[in-house]
């Protein structure tokens, strides 16, 4: 059989590596390479990296929709999809034999789109899955062959549900393979009054709201943690935040949301909405993050104060 596999993050690598371990996968498809810091360095996806590894032929288009001959000459029996970052065009997926197949890490119908495990978190989903289904024109639209639910919890940062969310991923596709091939899939549509969206995070989603509830900003922490980050404004400069938690404390004072009511030795404590918050792990623009109590004890001291009000 031949499959054509697309994918880019790290998401994508346990998927892949099975598929490629126990059926083999002829053509690996990911995003363009990047060029990253100062030094414009080349970075390849993980998925490329993997690929390399394993001698799988690379195939990297700037825009699919405009240039996929190159997958068509793969002559493809089946294309497995996990988060490979582009839309895929409609001849592709009306070519292969067993069809054009997608991994995508929430309970479709909900979360379409391309940011699905972010927002499970920040939305405060208590559960979310991977849904394996038939990819169609329409995004994440595609009747569903397969899913499998896991719980969320109040520690998982996006990077951690990444992680889990793969394996789940590759384990149901190792399951839901056979099947395709062998006829034995009922797969069902999607309720399309059901649908939610998941869409990609934007650069002014980065800074922190203040006036949220301690649980919303703890959430919206763990969903842009490792990457992008939240942040603040000290000074009008952006302070990103690595590391926060919510405190169970009764609300007592009476000031504006993003106050600054404490300072100690590890923590910066933020009057929010319906309590507070304290800051542990904090970076200013072109420094390295550091822990509070160093923060304070150099560059801090002279930006912030009980009575400051970050915004």
């Amino acid at each position: 059989m031949n499959i054509v596999f697309m994918g880019t993050p790290a998401f994508a690598v346990p998927i892949l590596k099975a598929v490629h371990k126990y059926y083999g996968v002829n053509l690996v498809v990911t995003q363009p390479d990047k060029q990253v810091g100062r030094k414009r360095t080349i970075v390849y996806s993980p998925v490329k990296e993997f690929a390399l590894e394993h001698n799988i032929k690379v195939y990297q288009p700037k825009r699919i929709k405009d240039d996929y001959d190159t997958v068509l000459n793969a002559k493809p029996d089946l294309i497995i999809t996990a988060a490979y970052g582009q839309i895929i065009p409609e001849i592709l997926l009306n070519t292969p034999k067993y069809g054009a197949i997608n991994v995508h890490g929430s309970l479709l119908p909900l979360l379409r789109g391309g940011a699905p495990i972010q927002r499970a978190i920040e939305r405060l989903y208590s559960t979310t899955g991977i849904t394996i289904m038939y990819m169609v024109k329409k995004m994440d639209a595609g009747d569903i062959i397969a899913q499998r639910s896991i719980p969320i919890l109040s520690t998982d940062t996006s990077e951690v549900l990444f992680e889990k969310l793969s394996y789940v991923g590759r384990d149901l596709l190792l399951e839901t393979i056979p099947k395709i091939v062998d006829g034995e899939i009922k797969a069902t549509q999607q309720e399309e009054q059901l649908a939610t969206y998941a869409y990609n995070i934007k650069r002014e989603e980065e800074h922190l709201d203040l006036s949220l509830t301690k649980e919303q900003i703890d959430a919206k922490m763990r969903a842009f943690t490792p990457t992008p980050l939240v942040y603040v404004l000290v000074d009008q400069n952006p302070m990103k935040i690595h590391r926060l938690k919510y405190l169970e404390d009764a609300l007592t004072h009476e000031v504006e949301n993003g106050t600054i009511v404490e300072i100690n030795k590890d923590e910066i404590v933020v009057k929010v909405e319906n309590g507070y918050i304290a800051l542990l792990e904090v970076q200013l623009p072109g420094k390295k993050p550091q822990n509070v109590g160093d923060f304070m004890n150099g560059k801090g001291r002279s930006l912030l104060e009980v009575g400051t009000i970050l915004k």
